[in-house]
């Protein structure tokens, strides 16, 4: 591959990651793991269960330097009250870029039906937290003698404080999310704040579970949409679920597809310009055994113009305790 194509791969790759460094916690498909609650804090205690879920991801696996991220969530309700809380940890890696995040959260849930078996309940919810961000800039130089004056050959460190606010509303089978994610603005670590003054991030989530009365499946399409406020860049994620209820529990799989709603030009060998948008498909498998669940999900890259097409990998474990008995009676299982 010669520089040219290096570099057009380089631009395309930057693009088509929507989630892209110094953006706090990264948005994959990891929510459709039974983890709303990383991308909607007004799910933190919705659940009749705490939860515990710690998320492991590889993107182009095998390469060196190649973006991963961990993250560990936890929530559930305080005592009987309609009130839950929550706690994110994170470590993203993106080349030269990192960053470590925390979060904490707290969210109320107020209940409109006039018992607990029909599900009818608005959820608020509020999340803080710091975000470090660090810049290794020791290897940019490469031995030259004389140093670029933009470059100042050490690891950059900046820390910032920003918050989540989230709207939820459920109604028996049916969802649907609001999240206003990075409603503060700052600097972050190359204090351009013509780049990172504005993180702010939008986010809708709807959907709806389906099933026949005794059925022991059930298939669950929903939509996720995000736009960026700074630079306009919108996606859209199409989803679908289906559920199987075991002896042991549940065995759930489904799809996943997004595709940006901008495309991103660039110079062709043939020196004429082309667009490309972003558009990856997810397989996700996962299980439910007694109180304790494993997901497994690998994302495909659709276009022509990539660094590598496969290699995303994610693992997610997840723990319940604290159950309560089923409240309601739905097919809803972020909440039930």
């Amino acid at each position: 591959m010669n520089l040219k194509n290096i570099i057009i791969v380089a631009l395309i790759a930057m693009f088509t990651n929507i989630a892209t460094s110094q953006e706090g916690l990264p948005i994959y498909t990891d929510y459709l793991t039974d983890n709303y609650y990383l991308l909607h804090p007004s799910m933190a205690g919705v659940a009749n269960c705490s939860k515990i879920r710690i998320t492991g991801r590889q993107q182009w696996f095998g390469q060196d330097d190649a973006p991963k991220l961990l993250t560990m969530s936890m929530n559930g309700r305080i005592g009987d009250s309609q009130s839950g809380v929550g706690g994110i940890l994170y470590a993203d890696k993106n080349g030269y870029h990192s960053q470590k995040g925390a979060y904490l959260t707290y969210a109320h849930h107020l209940m409109f039906s006039r018992s607990e078996v029909d599900l009818n309940m608005l959820s608020f919810g509020l999340s803080a937290g710091f975000v470090q961000y660090q810049l290794d800039e020791t290897t940019f130089l490469n031995g030259a003698p004389i140093p670029d004056p933009i470059i100042n050959g050490i690891v950059q460190n900046e820390t910032n404080f920003n918050v989540d606010l989230g709207f939820s509303y459920h109604y028996l089978d049916f969802y649907a999310h609001l999240t206003v994610k990075n409603l503060l603005e700052n600097a972050g670590v190359n204090r351009d704040t013509q780049i990172t003054s504005n993180l702010r991030r939008y986010l809708v989530s709807v959907g709806n579970v389906f099933s026949r009365l005794g059925s022991e499946w059930s298939f669950e399409p929903s939509v996720m949409f995000q736009y960026r406020d700074l630079t306009k860049e919108s996606a859209i994620d199409v989803n679908g679920k289906v559920y199987k209820e075991m002896d042991f529990g549940q065995f759930w799989g489904g799809v996943s597809y997004r595709q940006s709603l901008d495309g991103a030009e660039f110079l062709t060998n043939q020196n004429t310009v082309s667009s490309q948008k972003l558009q990856q498909v997810t397989p996700i498998l996962g299980v439910n055994y007694n109180d304790f669940m494993f997901a497994y999900t690998y994302t495909y890259q659709m276009n022509d113009v990539v660094f590598t097409n496969g290699g995303f990998h994610q693992i997610t474990l997840g723990y319940n305790f604290n159950c309560r008995r089923e409240r309601f009676d739905c097919k809803c299982p972020a909440v039930n």
